[in-house]
C-alpha cells in the first residue's frame, strides 16, 4: 500500500499548490467568484463535467450499477441530460446575465424583490449538497487508511476548504481540471476495463446475472421520472451549476463546452453501472450496494493502479465540495448578509478600491461555510436523506419562478414569491407527512408552486416595462461588464 499512499499523498499536497497558485490570480470579485468570467472551451468543459459528477455519481453511481445493473445508470444519466439541456437551450443567456447568483438573476428579472428568500432557499440547498459531499470523505479516508470518521470527515474537508478559500473560483478550477483528468484515467481507462475483465467478460456476467440486470428500464418507471425531476431540473437551476456557467468566456463556450461536458457525463453513467455490475459478478453478497465500489478496488486492482483509482474517487467528491461550498458562501455573502445590511451593488464587477476588500470579504465566507459544512458533516449520518431535501427544497421551490422568469414574460415578482414560499413549505410539509425519501413532496410540492406562480402573477399587474426593458438588454449581453474590454479566453 505504500505506493497507494504516496499517489494520494502527492494529489493532496497537489490540491493545496493550486491553491496557493490561484490566489495569485484572484485579486477582484469577478476572478475570485468566476474566475473572470473568461473561460475557453477545454477548461470550461472540464470543470464543468468535474462539479456535477462528484462522489454520489462515483460511488453511488457503482452502488446502483451493483444493486439493478445498466438500469442503475440513471441517476447520472439525468444528470448528464440536465446538464445537455442547460447548454443548449439555456446557458448563452445565463452567461450574458453577468451576474454571481441564481437570486440576482431573479432580481433583474422581477424588479428586485425575489432576493432574500430566493436566497435562503438556494443557501440550504448548497449547504446541504456541500454536507453530502464532505460526508462522503469518510468512506474513502476509512478504505484509504482505516481512519476515524470524524478525523476523516475533518481532514478532506480541511483540505477543500483550505484551496477554495485562497483562490476561490480560479483555485477551484485549476483542481477541477486536475480531478477531471484523474477521474477519466482512473475511472473510465483504468477501473472500467479492469472490472470487466475480472468479471470474465459481458458473456460471464450475463450468465451470472438475471436478465434484469440488463434490461435499461430495470430500476422501475418511477425511479426513473423522479431522477428526471430532481437532478435534470436540478441541473439547471442550482447556484453550483449556473456559478459555472458564470465562468464562460462566450456564448460558444457555455453552449458547446456544457455540451460537451453533458455527453461526458452520459458516458460516466453507463460506466458506473457496468462496473457495479461486475462487482456484482464478483461479490453478489456485500452488506450494502455502496459498498460495492471501495471492494472493487481494494481486492482487484494491482498497486499504484489502486491508489489512482482512490485518488478517482476523492477527486469526483473534491470537485463537488468545493463547488458547493463557493456557492454557498457566495449566496450567504451577495444574496443574504449584504441585503440584510442594506449594502446591495450592482452586478457589474467593482473597479473602487475595495475591491480588495470584496475578495477578503468573500473568503472569509467560504472560511465561515466551510467550518459549518464540516461541522454539520460530523453531526449527520444519512447522506440520502441530506441530499434529498437538497434537491426537494431546490426543485420544489426554485424551479418555477426561474424558468418562469426565463420563458414567460406575464411571470410577476409577486407570482415568484408565492410560488417559492408556497413550493419551499409544501415540499418541507410534505417531507414531514410522507417521509423525506418519497416521492410525493418533490412531485406535490413542484405542483402547487407552479399553481402559485400563474395565479399570483395572472392576478397582479405585469412587471414594470422598464424592469423587463433593461432584463432584455442584459439577455442580449448589453449589461454592465458587456461594456469592458474583452479579455482573451483562458483555455
Amino acid at each position: 500500500m505504500a505506493v497507494d499512499y504516496t499517489v494520494i499523498v502527492i494529489y493532496l499536497a497537489g490540491m493545496l499548490a493550486m491553491g496557493w497558485w490561484g490566489m495569485r490570480r484572484a485579486r477582484s470579485k469577478s476572478e475570485f467568484l468566476v474566475a473572470g468570467r473568461r473561460l475557453g472551451p477545454a477548461m470550461y468543459s472540464g470543470t464543468m463535467a468535474a462539479i456535477v459528477l462528484g462522489g454520489a455519481s462515483t460511488i453511488g453511481g457503482v452502488g446502483l450499477g451493483y444493486q439493478y445493473g445498466l438500469s442503475g445508470a440513471w441517476m447520472v444519466f439525468t444528470i448528464g441530460l440536465g446538464l445537455l439541456a442547460l447548454s443548449v437551450f439555456f446557458s448563452a443567456r445565463i452567461a450574458r446575465l453577468k451576474v454571481y447568483t441564481v437570486s440576482e438573476m431573479l432580481d433583474l428579472r422581477y424588479g428586485g424583490r425575489a432576493g432574500v428568500i430566493s436566497g435562503v432557499v438556494m443557501w440550504a440547498y448548497t449547504l446541504m449538497l456541500a454536507v453530502t459531499s464532505t460526508i462522503a470523505y469518510a468512506t474513502i479516508f476509512d478504505v484509504l487508511f482505516d481512519m476515524n470518521r470524524t478525523v476523516a470527515i475533518i481532514l478532506g474537508g480541511s483540505i477543500v476548504v483550505a484551496y477554495s478559500t485562497l483562490g476561490g473560483m480560479w483555485s477551484i478550477t485549476l483542481t477541477d481540471m486536475v480531478q477531471f483528468v484523474v477521474k477519466t484515467i482512473g475511472v473510465l481507462l483504468l477501473l472500467l476495463p479492469i472490472a470487466v475483465v475480472k468479471a470474465g467478460g459481458f458473456s460471464e456476467m450475463k450468465a451470472k446475472l438475471p436478465t434484469a440486470y440488463f434490461d435499461p428500464l430495470g430500476i422501475g418507471g418511477e425511479t426513473i421520472f423522479t431522477y428526471l425531476l430532481i437532478y435534470t431540473f436540478g441541473m439547471l437551476i442550482g447556484q453550483d451549476i449556473w456559478q459555472r456557467v458564470f465562468t464562460a468566456g462566450s456564448d460558444r463556450t457555455a453552449r458547446w463546452g456544457g455540451t460537451v461536458a453533458g455527453t461526458y457525463c452520459l458516458v460516466y453513467a453507463l460506466a458506473g453501472a457496468v462496473i457495479g455490475t461486475a462487482a456484482k459478478v464478483l461479490y453478489p453478497g456485500l452488506g450494502s450496494p455502496d459498498d460495492a465500489f471501495a471492494t472493487i478496488v481494494k481486492d482487484e486492482l494491482p498497486v499504484g493502479v489502486r491508489g489512482l483509482v482512490l485518488a478517482a474517487a476523492l477527486a469526483a467528491v473534491m470537485s463537488t465540495s468545493s463547488g458547493a461550498l463557493i456557492a454557498c458562501a457566495t449566496v450567504a455573502n451577495n444574496d443574504i448578509w449584504s441585503r440584510l445590511r442594506g449594502a446591495v451593488r450592482p452586478s457589474g464587477d467593482s473597479d473602487s478600491e475595495d475591491a480588495h476588500d470584496e475578495v477578503r470579504g468573500n473568503r472569509v465566507f467560504i472560511l465561515i461555510m466551510g467550518i459549518g459544512v464540516i461541522g454539520t458533516a460530523i453531526a449527520l449520518n444519512n447522506v440520502v436523506e441530506a441530499l434529498t431535501v437538497a434537491y426537494n427544497l431546490l426543485v420544489g421551490g426554485l424551479l418555477v419562478p426561474i424558468l418562469g422568469g426565463l420563458l414567460w414574460k406575464r411571470g410577476t415578482a409577486q407570482g415568484a414569491l408565492a410560488s417559492v414560499v408556497v413550493g419551499g413549505l409544501a415540499v418541507v410539509g410534505l417531507m414531514a407527512g410522507y417521509g423525506i425519501l418519497a416521492n410525493e413532496p418533490v412531485y406535490y410540492g413542484l405542483l402547487s408552486s407552479l399553481v402559485a406562480y400563474l395565479a399570483v402573477s395572472l392576478a397582479t399587474p405585469a412587471t414594470d416595462a422598464a424592469v423587463l426593458a433593461a432584463w432584455r438588454e442584459r439577455l442580449a449581453g448589453r449589461g454592465p461588464e458587456a461594456a469592458s474590454q474583452p479579455v482573451p479566453a483562458a483555455q
